[in-house]
């Protein structure tokens, strides 16, 4: 009987910023080589003060998602405050310009307006890139936050059976 190999993350010294440079990755265009990710991935949000939350990715939602309290927009709808939590459950307070307001449907088919907003995002090993993401309260959910396809798009091939292949919550101390 044949043995089945499986294949398995290498672990390397330089961070994953260093990496995609060095292999010219990752690149927009199609066919181009991409960073694996796994099916979650500790991510940080630095121009909104969140240092580390764990992001489910999803390559069946276009837009990605993120868990927001008490969401107020300022008198002419250009800016919007909201609280979101960080992985030790600890409150941010958050301020940002609005992108767009748009009806998202949800998995279970029912749509509801949410807010847009843009902002850098950073996986461990300090790879970063910009991300829209659309603010809703995901308190339900086991991630509060959740990449869909937009963002990943031209970046990133997912590994479903794998988390955390860019690196663990010590990544980014």
């Amino acid at each position: 009987m044949k043995k089945t190999r499986i294949a398995r993350p290498e672990y390397v010294s330089s961070d994953s910023l260093s990496t995609a440079r060095e292999f010219d990755l990752p690149n927009r265009e199609k066919g181009s080589p991409r960073l694996l990710i796994g099916r979650r991935e500790w991510i940080s949000l630095p121009a909104l003060g969140v240092s580390l939350i764990n992001a489910k990715t999803d390559s069946g939602a276009l837009s990605s998602s993120l868990h927001a309290e008490k969401i107020v927009l300022n008198h002419n709808s250009s800016q919007v405050t909201f609280i979101t939590r960080d992985h030790f459950q600890n409150p941010i307070e958050c301020s940002s310009p609005v992108v767009r307001s748009a009806r998202v449907r949800s998995s279970t088919g029912h749509g509801q307006p949410r807010i847009f907003i843009r902002t850098m995002a950073k996986l461990a090993g300090g790879f970063e890139w910009e991300i829209l993401l659309s603010l809703a309260n995901r308190s339900v959910m086991h991630c509060p936050m959740l990449l869909g396809r937009r963002a990943m798009a031209g970046l990133f091939i997912i590994d479903p059976q794998s988390s955390n292949l860019l690196g663990n919550r010590r990544s980014f101390d």
